[in-house]
């Protein structure tokens, strides 16, 4: 009979880039089963709401985490944007969609980096990250940070970007299409990466609804679902839609990803090219009373974000709920079986993000 022992996995690990832990429950090398401890890096943002109005805590939102901050800034301003029946102008909700989909780029290819970086592929490492300071670099150019952007604002946006700098992020658009392919038919082909995420971490359709995945995780499985179908922001406007694959697997993961970078740059073309003149925010009177739920597309899945005014600047309550709270369910149930080798990967097919998590 073989001898179970509970081995601590995390915060602290060579391969994890987010500090999250596990305990594993092994039969010898294979996991039974995977508990996790969620809480290390808990900051109570969502208290704040008592301290900061409600247009001050766009920057708190943001904050939440770095890689999704644009995400959190836009789903919290249309939350409130509900709430106070604000009619935000089209060309602020064009800007919010490029810079939201530039962001799901810089948010793809740094996990496509992290992912070769776990299977010891340093080159491929390298060019990932080589290709996404491009779109870093657009993000610095359009909006004066590469990473946290602060452009988002109750009532539209901060920024505008002229004629010509929505050329030249088409034309980086076209360029880092073009540049991607190697390492695409590197990810997808490569027999290094083949064999170690084919069959890898199989999670199935059911599965994947039962335990509630979210974004590239569901997709991953079969099911297409993908809130930018609802039509928020510009959306409505573009053609989406969903990128999925059928296998369940890490290597399935791995596609769709890929394939939604494809997406986001034929996304921001289209946006560039449907782009109206006009106003980039509208004055905002009052303060919110009432509730409203937002749900939002950020890069690694569903993101819920909730609000309660009361009259007043400061709001009663704001709760958000992050993808990888909803993804780490289904990952536990992936890592079932697998070899301890493995976990890290599995865990990284998720795209981790517990600074969201644990907010």
């Amino acid at each position: 009979m073989a001898k179970r022992s509970i081995i601590p996995f995390g915060p602290q690990h060579p391969v994890l880039p987010e500090p999250i832990h596990l305990d594993l429950v092994l039969e010898d090398e294979t996991v039974v089963e995977a508990v996790p401890s969620i809480g290390f890096i808990h900051r109570g943002l969502e208290k704040l709401v008592e301290k900061k109005d409600f247009k001050q805590y766009v920057y708190i939102a943001e904050r939440v985490c770095g890689i999704c901050s644009c995400g959190h800034g836009m789903g919290y301003c249309e939350a409130v944007e509900h709430v106070m029946n604000i009619q935000v102008p089209p060309r602020a909700e064009y800007l919010r969609t490029i810079w939201i989909e530039m962001s799901r780029i810089h948010s793809h290819l740094l996990w496509l980096g992290l992912l070769a970086d776990a299977l010891g592929f340093e080159s491929l490492f390298m060019e990932s990250w080589r290709l996404r300071e491009k779109i870093l670099s657009m993000m610095d150019a359009t909006t004066g940070g590469r990473i946290i952007f602060s452009v988002n604002c109750v009532g539209g946006v901060l920024k505008d970007i002229t004629p010509e700098m929505l050329r030249e992020i088409s034309q980086t658009m076209d360029d880092m299409e073009r540049e991607l392919k190697p390492i695409m038919e590197t990810f997808l082909h490569d027999y290094t990466v083949q064999s170690r995420l084919c069959g890898l971490g199989v999670l199935t359709r059911d599965q994947a609804i039962l335990y509630g995945a979210v974004g590239p995780m569901l997709r991953a499985s079969g099911v297409e679902y993908d809130v930018r179908m609802t039509g928020y922001g510009a959306y409505g406007d573009l053609e989406v839609a969903p990128i999925t694959a059928a296998d369940g697997d890490s290597y399935a993961r791995c596609e769709v990803r890929l394939k939604e970078l494809i997406q986001s740059f034929r996304l921001i073309r289209e946006a560039i090219g449907k782009i109206p003149e006009g106003p980039i925010a509208v004055p905002v009177k009052g303060s919110p009373s009432g509730e409203y739920f937002m749900r939002i597309e950020q890069p690694r899945g569903e993101a819920i974000y909730y609000v309660k005014g009361n009259g007043t600047k400061n709001l009663d309550r704001f709760r958000l709920r992050t993808p990888t709270t909803s993804n780490i369910p289904p990952m536990l149930e992936t890592v079932k079986g697998c070899q301890l080798a493995d976990v890290p990967l599995l865990v990284l097919t998720i795209d981790p993000c517990i600074s969201c998590t644990e907010r």
